[in-house]
C-alpha cells in the first residue's frame, strides 16, 4: 500500500495508507461521530473546505449508490478513516467507496489511529490540516507543515458561492399546493427539498447571489435558508436579504447555517466552536415541550443569544426565545421569533441517514405558512 500522512497545523503527524485519489489536499480537520451515513456526509455541501475524519472505525461496507447522495458531488476536501472495508456488502450498492473517492478526486488516508486524532482535535480544537500521499508523501515534513499553515482559515471565510447553484430551478409540490417557498441555496441538501415538496410547497431553489428585488418579484409565500459551509459573520449580504424579507412579513424557516443567519438578522452575534458538532447522536432539548431529541449536526459556528427568558431582538424584530439547547454543552440549537413568523434550528431535521426525531419541524413550518397566508387573506377581506 502507498504511504500517506495526515499533518495538523500544530505539527502533529499521523502516518497511514493512501486511500482514494493520490496527491495533496488541505482543509480544516473535523471529526464526525456518525456510525452510518458516510455517503450523505461526503455529499453534504456543509463540509466544503474540510477534511472529515470518521470516528466509527469501519467505513465503506455498504458501498455507494445513486439514491443516497445529498447533492450533485462529493464536497469534502479530504477523508480519513481507520479501516476502510475491503468488500461491499449491500443489495443497494452499485459501487465501492474507494472507487468513488478516486473518481471524484478526493484524497484520503486510512490506517491511522482515528481515536488519537479525535482526542487531539477535542483538546486543541479543529485546525488547518493536510493529507499527503503518492509523491507528496515524500515531501520534507517541514515543507508539508508550511503548506498546511498557508491554507485557508475557516474564520471569516465565505463559501456560499462555491456550493450554491448558479441558476434557479423549480420543484413541483406533491399533492395539493399550499404556496411557493423560496429556498436560498447556501449548500442545500436534496432531502430538504423533498421534505418541503412533500408538504405541498412549490419549491423555487435560488442561487445565493439573489437580490432583494429578485426575491420580492418572486413574491414567495415563505422563505427558507439552507445549511451550508463557512463563517456566518462573512455573509452580510444574506443577512440583509433576510432582514428585508422579515420586515415584509414573509414566514421564515432556517436550518444550520440558516439558523446562524437568522441569529445575525435578529441582531445577535455568532462565534466559532472549539471543535463543533458533527454526527447523528447529538441530544437537544426542546425548551417548550421538555422533549429531548437525538439529532444530526454539522456545524462549527453557533449563535450567541441569551438562554432563558425571551429577549428583545437587538435589530428590532420583537421578542425572541432560544427554543432548543444542546444538552452536551448548552450551545444554542434553535431560535423562535415571538412577534414575527420566523424560527430556525441549528441541527438537521432532514437527516437522510437519520435520526428523524425532528422531522416534525417541516410540519411546523407548513402550519406557520398556512396560518400567515390565511391571516393575510382575512385582512384583505376586511378591507
Amino acid at each position: 500500500m502507498d504511504p500517506a500522512v495526515l499533518v495538523l497545523e500544530d505539527g502533529t503527524r499521523y502516518v497511514g495508507r493512501a486511500w482514494g485519489a493520490r496527491g495533496r489536499t488541505f482543509g480544516e480537520a473535523v471529526f464526525s461521530t456518525g456510525m452510518t451515513g458516510y455517503q450523505e456526509t461526503l455529499t453534504d455541501p456543509s463540509y466544503a473546505g474540510q477534511i472529515v475524519l470518521m470516528t466509527a472505525p469501519h467505513i465503506g461496507i455498504t458501498g455507494v449508490n445513486d439514491e443516497d447522495p445529498e447533492s450533485r458531488r462529493i464536497w469534502v476536501n479530504g477523508f480519513v478513516a481507520r479501516d476502510p472495508s475491503r468488500v461491499v456488502s449491500n443489495f443497494r450498492a452499485n459501487g465501492s467507496l474507494d472507487d468513488q473517492l478516486v473518481a471524484d478526486g478526493v484524497v484520503g488516508i486510512s490506517g491511522v489511529d482515528t481515536r488519537a486524532v479525535t482526542r487531539r482535535l477535542r483538546d486543541a480544537g479543529v485546525m488547518r490540516s493536510g493529507i499527503f500521499s503518492g509523491a507528496d508523501a515524500a515531501l520534507d515534513p517541514a515543507e508539508q507543515l508550511r503548506l498546511v499553515r498557508s491554507g485557508e482559515d475557516m474564520r471569516g471565510l465565505n463559501l456560499s458561492d462555491r456550493v450554491s447553484v448558479i441558476a434557479q430551478y423549480r420543484i413541483a409540490p406533491e399533492g395539493e399546493r399550499i404556496g411557493l417557498v423560496a429556498v436560498l441555496d447556501l449548500g442545500v441538501k436534496e432531502s430538504t427539498l423533498r421534505y418541503l415538496a412533500a408538504r405541498g410547497f412549490e419549491v423555487m431553489v435560488l442561487p445565493q447571489s439573489v437580490s432583494a428585488e429578485q426575491l420580492r418579484d418572486l413574491d414567495p409565500d415563505a422563505l427558507f435558508f439552507s445549511n451550508g459551509p463557512g463563517d456566518p459573520s462573512a455573509s452580510d449580504a444574506h443577512v440583509a436579504l433576510l432582514q428585508g424579507a422579515l420586515r415584509d412579513g414573509v414566514p421564515f424557516f432556517g436550518i444550520c447555517f440558516g439558523n446562524q443567519l437568522l441569529g445575525r438578522a435578529l441582531g445577535f452575534g455568532t462565534y466559532k466552536l472549539p471543535f463543533g458538532h458533527r454526527g447523528i447522536n447529538q441530544p437537544v432539548v426542546d425548551k417548550t415541550t421538555g422533549r429531548v431529541e437525538i439529532t444530526s449536526h454539522n456545524h462549527g459556528f453557533a449563535v450567541d443569544a441569551p438562554i432563558g427568558a425571551p429577549t428583545r431582538s437587538p435589530a428590532g424584530f420583537g421578542l425572541v426565545e432560544v427554543s432548543h439547547v444542546n444538552l452536551n454543552d448548552n450551545v444554542v440549537e434553535g431560535l423562535n421569533a415571538l412577534e414575527i413568523p420566523a424560527f430556525s434550528v441549528q441541527y438537521h431535521p432532514e437527516a437522510a441517514a437519520g435520526p428523524h426525531d425532528a422531522n416534525y419541524l417541516f410540519d411546523r413550518f407548513r402550519d406557520m405558512v398556512l396560518t400567515t397566508v390565511a391571516a393575510r387573506a382575512n385582512k384583505k377581506d376586511d378591507k
